[in-house]
C-alpha cells in the first residue's frame, strides 16, 4: 500500500477489544417495567408444585425447575439450590435496559436465565458503562439485558479499573493532543466520530487537535443525553424541562398515557392528551419507533396474547411510569435536536495507520479481547459450592 492510497479508519471492535454477547434471559416473565410485577410473579411461582410449576417456569434446554446454577456476582441474596426444592426469598429486581432507551427491571436469579453472562455481572458497579451496539452504539449506566447486540464494558476491572480500550491509545491521544485523555473521553469520541462502514464500525481517530476536541464535546453532550441522569448526567434536570405528558384518569394501564404529536393524538386521542416535540415521536431504532415500543412493553400484560407469568402487571398506571415517560420524552427529543450536528461533524484527516502500529494499538493483543481475572472475591456456585473461577 502506497503512501498516497487511502487507509482506512480503525474500528471499534479494535479500540475497545473486549465485547461480550447480550444477555439470552431464555423466558419474558423475568423482566417487567414494574418491580413489584416481578416480586408477585416470583410468589406465585414459589407457591405452585408439579406441572403448573413448570408450566409457569417455562423450562428450556438451558434452566428448568430442576436445575441449580451458580449465584450471579454480586447477587448474593439468590439461592443456588433447585428451585424445585429451595427457591428462597426473592432477589430484589435490578435495573437493566431492556431495549434502546427502555430502562425495565429483572431478576437477578441465574436460575431462572439462559446466559446470564457473569462476566458482565463481575464488573456491573457505580463506575461502569456499556456501550452497546444497536446498531449505532448508545451508552448506558445499567446492565444491557434485550436483544441490542454485543456489548462493550467502558472498563474491564470493578472500580473503574484498566478501561476496555487497546494498549497504547491513550498515551497516544494524549501526546497528540496535548492533554490527559480519559477512557469516558474515547467513548464520547466514538459517539460522535463513529460511522457504520463496510468492514465494521469505523473510527476515525482526528489527527488535527481543534477537531478532537470538537468531536469531545459533542461526544459529550450526546454521553450527557443518552445517560438520563445516571453518573451526573442531567437528566433530572432536562426532564424538567420536558413538554407535559398525563395518563388517562381511571382507566388503568389498559389505558395507557396519552401523548400528542403536535395537533395529531400519538396514542388514540383524548382532548387532554399534551404535545410532544416530533422529533421524539418519530425518533426510531432499527425501524421501530422508540415511544411505541415503550409503551408496548408497559401494556403487553392486559393484550390477549399475554398469557402465564408475564400477564401478571400492575392494574393502574403508576406514577412512576409517567416520571420515566417525561425523562424519555425529553432524552428523545434532545437526541433528534443533536442528530443534524453529529451526522454533519468532520473528524477531518485521522492518525496514520503506521503511528497506531508503532503505539501498540493495532492490531491489538489476544488478550485484551478476553475477560480480566477477577478474583478478588468468592462467588457461590450451584448447590452452595464455592464457584471456581
Amino acid at each position: 500500500m502506497s503512501a498516497d492510497t487511502p487507509q482506512p479508519d480503525p474500528l471499534l471492535d479494535d479500540l475497545m477489544p473486549w465485547a461480550v454477547g447480550g444477555l439470552r434471559l431464555g423466558r419474558d416473565w423475568v423482566v417487567s417495567p414494574d418491580p413489584a410485577a416481578l416480586r408477585t410473579r416470583w410468589s406465585v411461582l414459589a407457591g405452585a408444585e408439579g406441572v403448573e410449576r413448570d408450566r409457569l417456569f417455562r423450562p428450556s434446554r438451558s434452566r428448568t425447575p430442576t436445575a441449580s446454577a451458580a449465584a450471579l456476582p454480586g447477587q448474593r441474596s439468590a439461592g443456588t439450590a433447585r428451585f424445585a426444592d429451595a427457591p428462597g426469598p426473592c432477589p430484589d429486581p435490578v435495573r437493566v435496559l431492556r431495549e434502546p432507551f427502555d430502562e425495565q427491571w429483572l431478576l437477578p436469579d441465574q436460575r431462572l436465565i439462559d446466559t446470564a453472562r457473569p462476566e458482565l455481572w463481575r464488573v456491573l458497579d457505580e463506575h461502569q458503562l456499556f456501550l452497546v451496539e444497536a446498531p449505532e452504539p448508545l451508552v448506558t449506566a445499567h446492565l444491557p439485558a434485550g436483544r441490542l447486540g454485543r456489548i462493550r464494558p467502558l472498563h474491564r476491572r470493578p472500580g473503574g479499573a484498566e478501561p476496555n480500550l487497546a494498549p497504547g491509545l491513550l498515551p497516544l491521544l494524549a501526546e497528540r493532543h496535548g492533554g490527559w485523555v480519559t477512557p469516558e473521553d474515547v467513548l464520547c469520541w466514538i459517539l460522535a466520530a463513529g460511522r457504520p462502514g463496510p468492514r465494521g464500525y469505523e473510527v476515525p481517530l482526528a489527527a488535527d487537535p481543534g477537531r478532537w476536541r470538537a468531536g469531545l464535546e459533542l461526544g459529550h453532550r450526546l454521553l450527557t443525553v443518552q445517560l438520563r441522569g445516571a453518573r451526573g448526567g442531567g437528566g433530572a434536570a432536562a426532564a424538567r424541562r420536558a413538554p407535559p405528558v398525563r395518563p388517562l384518569g381511571g382507566r388503568g394501564v389498559a389505558g395507557r398515557a396519552r401523548v400528542r404529536r403536535g395537533d395529531r393524538d400519538a396514542g388514540a386521542g383524548e382532548r387532554n392528551g399534551l404535545p410532544v416535540p416530533a422529533g421524539a415521536w418519530e425518533f426510531e431504532v432499527q425501524g421501530v419507533r422508540v415511544l411505541e415500543s415503550w409503551f408496548a412493553a408497559r401494556t403487553a400484560h392486559c393484550g390477549p396474547e399475554a398469557d402465564g407469568l408475564a400477564a401478571l402487571g400492575p392494574a393502574e398506571w403508576p406514577q412512576s411510569w409517567t416520571s420515566e415517560l417525561l425523562a424519555l420524552v425529553t432524552t428523545l427529543a434532545l437526541l433528534a435536536e443533536l442528530a443534524p450536528e453529529r451526522a454533519a461533524f468532520e473528524p477531518g484527516p485521522g492518525l496514520p495507520a503506521a503511528d497506531l502500529r508503532a503505539a501498540g494499538v493495532l492490531p491489538p493483543p489476544a488478550w485484551s479481547r478476553r475477560p480480566a481475572s477477577v478474583l478478588d472475591h468468592q462467588e457461590e456456585g450451584p448447590g452452595g459450592q464455592f464457584a471456581l473461577l
